[in-house]
């Protein structure tokens, strides 16, 4: 695969998706949603990693952005990280990505679910889309195989009788 270096700090940032992605892979294995997320500093340190925790969880707030930003611990500033998320980051996620200032998100695929990253680029944040295709075929298959809980994941009403 050809590296895809980030403009102004040359970090491959394939090979940070990467982390993300083998997160996403934990999450499926346990049997929930395949979002992983992993946070690095400016010159490619792994802050903190994670993956959507909602159904091992039972917890409707443990996305993959805010498991990976919870494992990275408090930092003084944000402004110089990096979010890097196997799926473009939903309303809630995005809100934490604006809230503490992180300055890039990095994105694996946005074709099977868009997220605020518009909301994000307007407000200063560096929004990189990286259409991986691992990505959305682990995403693409997770919602045909689940749709239910995908619905519930994305705060879509579904049938009740139908779900999961």
């Amino acid at each position: 695969m050809t590296p895809k270096l980030h403009p102004r700090t040359g970090l491959d940032l394939r090979t940070l998706l990467d982390v993300a992605y083998e997160q996403a892979r934990i999450g499926l294995d346990e049997g929930g949603i395949p979002i992983g997320a992993a946070l690095f500093a400016a010159d490619g340190t792994l802050l903190g990693a994670g993956h959507n925790r909602r159904i091992q969880d039972d917890d409707p707030s443990a996305h993959g952005e805010t498991d990976a930003f919870r494992a990275a611990g408090r930092q003084r500033d944000y402004s110089s990280t990096i979010m890097v998320t196997t799926l473009s980051p939903c309303w809630y996620c995005s809100g934490l990505i604006r809230q503490f200032g992180i300055g890039t998100v990095v994105i694996g695929e946005n074709r099977t679910f868009y997220g605020g990253e518009d909301w994000l680029h307007e407000n200063g944040i560096e929004v990189i889309v990286l259409d991986d295709q691992r990505c959305v075929e682990m995403m693409s298959d997770y919602i045909t195989t689940h749709p239910q809980v995908w619905n519930e994941d994305i705060g879509v009403a579904d049938d009740a009788d139908s779900a999961e």
